[in-house]
């Protein structure tokens, strides 16, 4: 089974394609030869998540998923949210990005966040979703080179190690990422079941 990753994104096609059975593959944007951003306009991430599998969808006919994932902080009101990627402007720049949250939560207390993870599936025309989420807080400083995003900022609960110190392997295992896509994987699976 070949399905399209709707993302530009490397980092996350090889993190998804590790976690996928035996039978699927998985075809980035670049493997089709589609270098267009793809639109998000939705102010939520179930709704970009659906946005970006339905415009691959329609315009390849193959079937597609496509995640929208955000770092949601409590002291925040939930930013940055849906605009976790360009919170710091359109450039998406990560570092950026992390230096704004910093920045915002200088002398606050409560450094409560969560990320969320959701993937919209759209394979034969049948649409579903999973979603997956993982809990911890906001680090005053970077800490680790690995993984991207947030991930040196953030510290997922019961760990001592930032998403960005841990090995990959690690993170795969407890990533709001790896619980949606476990959950894609588990359906994708019992439809290859003869």
């Amino acid at each position: 089974m070949e399905l399209i990753f709707a993302t530009h994104n490397p980092h996350k096609t090889r993190e998804i394609q590790a976690l996928l059975p035996d039978g699927i593959s998985i075809l980035s944007l670049k493997d089709i030869d589609f270098h267009e951003d793809i639109p998000e306009n939705q102010s939520t991430l179930e709704g970009n998540a659906f946005e970006k599998a339905n415009f691959i969808y329609e315009k390849f006919g193959m079937s597609c998923f496509a995640d929208d994932t955000g770092l949601e902080i409590d002291a925040l009101k939930g930013e940055p949210g849906v605009f976790s990627a360009r919170y710091a402007g359109k450039k998406k720049d990560p570092q950026a990005n992390m230096d704004k949250v910093l920045k915002k939560l200088e002398g606050e207390a409560d450094r409560t966040a969560r990320f969320r993870c959701v993937i919209s599936l759209i394979i034969d025309g049948e649409k579903k979703r999973f979603d997956g989420v993982v809990n911890g807080q906001i680090l005053k400083e970077k800490r680790g080179t690995q993984g991207f995003g947030y991930d040196p900022i953030f510290l997922p609960e019961g760990y001592d190690q930032t998403f960005a110190e841990m090995p990959l392997e690690l993170k795969n295992k407890i990533s709001h990422r790896s619980q949606a896509i476990n959950k894609l994987a588990d359906y994708l699976a019992n439809r290859l079941k003869p």
